[in-house]
């Protein structure tokens, strides 16, 4: 699970729309692509992006068969006017769609929402499922700075509750980017702390308490917020009054009722995840086939000499568990 995927062609919003900031590709050679930003160059792709038959190919070098897709952040457009960011998420969801029913027992589709607009949201939310056959979505860690425990975002996840859709967080718009350009800290450092900020505020906010049976997952093993768990705990008991203001649960009590996954880059630290959350609740993710994420697939987790039973929920049941889905519909 986690990685992404884009269509090889995608249409020129900014002129469609009448204003920039919107991704467009520029084919430069064969099997390359740049991600441009209007005149800015954003990030160089390779055909693997696109190509779901060399995606296939490549992940069965590592004894992978299924990937979950889903749309690259910088995509999800929460910026732009809410029925143009309807626009687009309608046309990232049907090619991922299109993807899925092309290669069924490889892929597994999680879609991509107007968050800008509540409304919006929810109404391609209820498309995702009764449409496009999706089991969960994918949303950044905040929309416009607006943290995920807001309450202008709660129908969104009561909905999604109520659909039976899981939820993948993935840090995007990391808060202080802007002064931290250089060493690419913006992805090194600023994406934990985000991923972080999402969860502690589903928690702190109650969203989490209010409706049990949400399903999240959290990108790059929950990012800074299992390793600092301790101190999120003391901030709860030292200062209730700041912290425990609408949800009086211990932070603590939430470890192994979400999910995250499993690129850590570091065996002890996944160890910990283990120990914090439980095999149950770790999935195999790659950030797949961005040179950030685990490129070979699984490959350090086969060497921690973990027990059969653990490596079996990382790689396959966790997923399965955590979109409900059931491995004989891949066989």
């Amino acid at each position: 699970m986690h990685t992404h995927i884009l269509p090889k062609d995608i249409p020129d919003f900014a002129k469609k729309f009448g204003y920039e900031g919107f991704i467009r590709l520029h084919h430069h050679r064969e099997g390359w692509a740049r991600m441009m930003q209007g005149d800015k160059f954003f990030r160089e792709i390779h055909e693997n992006c696109w190509d779901p038959k060399v995606r296939i190919e490549e992940y069965a070098r590592f004894n992978t068969q299924v990937q979950v897709v889903c749309t690259i952040p910088v995509m999800f457009s929460y910026w732009a006017q809410p029925q143009d960011g309807l626009e687009i998420s309608r046309f990232l969801n049907d090619h991922i769609a299109e993807v899925v029913a092309q290669y069924p027992k490889n892929y597994v589709g999680l879609g991509t929402l107007p968050m800008q607009d509540v409304e919006l949201a929810i109404q391609e939310l209820e498309r995702l499922k009764t449409e496009c056959h999706m089991p969960g979505i994918q949303i950044g860690s905040n929309i416009n700075n607006i943290n995920l425990g807001d309450e202008k975002l709660f129908p969104v996840f009561e909905a999604c509750e109520k659909l039976d859709m899981a939820i993948l967080v993935h840090p995007w718009e990391m808060m202080g980017q802007q002064h931290m350009g250089k060493y690419w800290l913006p992805w090194l450092v600023g994406m934990p702390a985000e991923t972080a900020r999402a969860i502690a505020s589903l928690i702190f906010s109650g969203v989490m308490e209010k409706l049990p049976k949400l399903r999240f997952c959290f990108a790059h093993a929950g990012g800074s917020f299992i390793p600092t768990i301790g101190r999120l705990e003391h901030g709860f008991h030292c200062r209730p009054d700041l912290v425990a203001i609408d949800n009086p649960v211990n932070p603590r009590e939430y470890l192994g009722k979400f999910w995250v996954d499993s690129a850590t880059h570091d065996p002890e630290l996944l160890e910990y995840i283990l120990k914090k959350a439980g095999s149950k609740k770790v999935c195999l993710g790659t950030d797949y086939p961005f040179p950030l994420g685990d490129l070979e697939i699984g490959t350090f987790i086969e060497q921690m000499n973990l027990e059969p039973a653990v490596i079996e929920d990382m790689f396959h049941q966790s997923t399965l568990d955590w979109l409900k889905l059931d491995k004989k519909q891949f066989v």
